[in-house]
């Protein structure tokens, strides 16, 4: 059985807006990748790769998809002997309210799709679904 929905709406709630600075232990990181059992393995700024874990109240709330960021706290890791360097403390909902926040890390700048293609692809493209030409042999 799940959390009560008003604990996931709460945690949900907490991680839209962000918080005004962050401590001296806390990093804003890019996931990567999920391992397994709640473990994340996210990319610095400085492109430093790191395993994290993600808390219970996070846990069946919210998902953490490839790039997306999450707020990393590494208080209290030094103590730990395994190989996790820190916890997830928030995860990054609305990107846009978080990169106009101080703390924010110049090296995550938004990335543009750019789409690799020619204009014969775009042609071929736009075909689809429509009768072949009359000059198109079989």
């Amino acid at each position: 059985m799940g959390p009560p929905r008003r604990k996931m709406l709460a945690t949900a709630e907490e991680t839209l807006t962000p918080p005004d600075d962050l401590s001296d232990t806390q990093q804003i990181v890019r996931a990567i990748k999920a391992t397994g059992n709640n473990i994340y393995l996210v990319e610095q700024a400085d492109k430093k790769q790191m395993l994290v874990e993600l808390p219970a109240r996070f846990r069946s709330t919210i998902w953490i998809k490839r790039s997306s960021y999450v707020v990393v706290d590494s208080k209290g890791q030094e103590e730990r002997d395994n190989k996790i360097c820190g916890e997830i403390v928030n995860v990054v909902r609305d990107e846009k309210a978080w990169r106009k926040a101080p703390f924010w890390p110049k090296e995550f700048v938004k990335q543009q799709v750019v789409l690799a293609g020619s204009d014969d692809e775009e042609e071929e493209q736009s075909r689809v679904g429509q009768m072949p030409s009359s000059d198109e042999s079989d």
